[in-house]
């Protein structure tokens, strides 16, 4: 039986000595896309925070993201330094007026997107969305701020 058994032990603790050699961010606390061997920084800002009756709307202006992938599953690098991985909501933005919003609150509040994040390396992580993505405008949102990472999917 322990024989039977040793190959696979050997196999899993290998598995866990493994270290993640694919290109790194350059700067820690913002999501890159992953094209292949390319980094993409996402557009980092603030949502503008706007009080309505009992919602609460964030802004961010313009009507598109710097930051643009053609994958309906992006996958996203990301170093954390402050920003903890897990606390990283995904949003789809609507667009009104010539900018992106959000709008929060106790009868409408928008679910985040799933994601999966997987720890690689030191304080590196992968950030893999789950289901398909629509085309249209996005952010990865830490819990808690007004901090965006915008991107969009064409």
């Amino acid at each position: 039986m322990i024989r039977r058994l040793a190959p696979l032990l050997l196999a899993a603790l290998s598995a866990f000595g493994q270290k993640y050699d694919g290109p790194k961010p350059p700067k820690p606390d913002l999501p890159y896309l992953k094209h292949a061997t390319t980094l993409v920084p996402l557009e980092a800002a603030d949502a503008k925070e706007q009080k309505q009756k009992n919602d609460t709307l964030y802004i961010v202006e313009g009507t598109q993201s710097t930051a643009k992938t053609p994958l309906a599953s992006p996958i996203f690098l990301f170093e954390s330094n402050k920003i903890v991985p897990d606390k990283l909501g995904l949003y789809k933005f609507d667009i009104k007026g010539g900018h992106r919003e959000i709008l929060f609150g106790p009868k409408r509040a928008p679910k985040p997107l799933r994601i999966d994040v997987t720890h690689l390396d030191g304080n590196l992580y992968k950030i893999e969305v789950t289901d398909s993505l629509d085309p249209g405008e996005y952010s990865l949102s830490p819990e808690g701020t007004n901090q965006v990472f915008c991107f969009q999917v064409f």
